[in-house]
């Protein structure tokens, strides 16, 4: 059975959304995602890395942190 859900990746001043499937089976092991998936956190992650937000929003929203002044 596989579920919808988000993952964030926080890289620097960026944050990405990324939607991934989550894979449950009934043998008892843990959830997991798809090698597609962990390739397409990982890529994001990369991009964000090098600040090529560009690549980045391929596979996800990306935002960018503010610091918040006291």
């Amino acid at each position: 059975m596989n579920k919808r859900r988000t993952k964030y990746i926080h890289e620097g001043q960026f944050v990405a959304e990324i939607e991934v499937d989550i894979a449950e089976s009934e043998s008892g092991w843990p959830p997991y995602i798809s090698v597609d998936d962990a390739y397409k956190l990982d890529d994001v992650r990369d991009a964000l890395r090098k600040s090529d937000v560009k690549s980045a929003t391929q596979f996800a929203k990306v935002y960018t942190l503010t610091p918040v002044q006291p």
